[in-house]
């Protein structure tokens, strides 16, 4: 592992967890008057998807910490070979930055509708100019890109793990956060879903 991806990964994450949840949610919380993080804390099966996020979350942070601590032992550990050279490398790291330009823009876009989890006590306005025009989720695409960027920078069975199940609980909670919206939304949110493609529009 190079010290430039010893040092970069763990400011990243830092950086993007500080950016993108601490300093956004205090950001719409003055706006809005209360907490946006609304992630239930039940057992029900909603309340476990905000559960294994924050499982997910909590443990990459210490993967990315031992990175950075014990690089050779802990990038060597399940390393798939064949991807580690320096090109592959700073494609991952290219991939990563633009995904928190990416992520930290849609959020701003949001403005006061952006939330961590579904607000069920307060109707938001549904978003549809800027990133939104592309995809209906950017920012789960973003978070998608920055996993990918980040398999890419230290390519090991952990990363693709990490990858792997962080994809699948994004693409339950899109479709938990879609059936919502289409309640509270209706034709409005039936015509935007027809236009705008769930992750990014190719044409």
């Amino acid at each position: 592992m190079t010290d430039f991806t010893r040092f970069f990964t763990p400011l990243y994450f830092i950086l993007f967890f500080a950016v993108s949840f601490i300093g956004i949610s205090y950001k719409v919380a003055k706006q809005i008057g209360k907490n946006p993080n609304v992630l239930p804390k039940d057992d029900s099966a909603y309340g476990l998807v905000g559960l294994y996020f924050k499982i997910i979350l909590f443990a990459m942070f210490i993967y990315v910490m031992l990175l950075s601590f014990f690089p050779e032992d802990i990038a060597s550990a399940f390393k798939i070979n064949f991807l580690e050279n320096s090109i592959v490398q700073y494609v991952g790291s290219i991939l990563m930055i633009l995904a928190f330009i990416w992520v930290i823009t849609a959020q701003i876009q949001m403005k006061n509708s952006w939330r961590i989890g579904i607000d069920g006590t307060t109707r938001t306005d549904l978003v549809t100019h800027g990133l939104f025009r592309f995809s209906r989720n950017p920012i789960f695409l973003g978070m998608t890109i920055s996993l990918v960027g980040f398999f890419l920078v230290v390519p090991t069975a952990i990363a693709f793990v990490f990858l792997l199940i962080g994809s699948i609980l994004m693409q339950i909670q899109i479709r938990l956060e879609e059936e919502y919206l289409l309640k509270q939304h209706g034709q409005i949110y039936l015509a935007y879903k027809k236009r705008v493609a769930r992750m990014f529009n190719l044409n």
